[in-house]
């Protein structure tokens, strides 16, 4: 998605490595999807803040974003919370592993983020 809105930076890439497994294993938080996504929107809908009518704009667009796609996410998986879409506690190493090893996030996790970029391009449509 990154190269579609002309965002090609590694840093990008990087800055999302946290949000793996919720907020680096902490699972109480969003998915990874879910947040990466919104601050996906944020780059794309950046603008500079001399333009205070313009970025004024630009964060009611992003907002509006985020929440659309936060609520599609939540409509089609029942949850955004990340231990609630893998079933299983990260803070437990065995259960993580066997996460890792069974490959389940192969397909939990695949189709969260296939659905992440299929809402980023329907809302650049908009």
């Amino acid at each position: 998605m990154w190269e579609a809105y002309g965002l090609e930076n590694e840093d990008l890439l990087w800055a999302s490595i946290p949000f793996m497994g919720g907020i680096s294993g902490h699972q109480q938080a969003p998915c990874g999807v879910v947040s990466s996504s919104v601050v996906c929107l944020s780059f794309r809908h950046r603008c500079s803040l001399q333009d205070k009518e313009k970025a004024k704009k630009s964060r009611n667009r992003i907002r509006a974003n985020a929440s659309e796609l936060v609520q599609a996410f939540e409509k089609k998986f029942g949850t955004i919370v990340c231990r609630d879409l893998v079933g299983l506690d990260f803070s437990n190493p065995l259960e993580y592993r066997r996460f890792t090893e069974a490959a389940s996030w192969r397909e939990k996790c695949t189709s969260a983020i296939e659905f992440g970029i299929d809402m980023l391009y329907a809302l650049e449509k908009k």
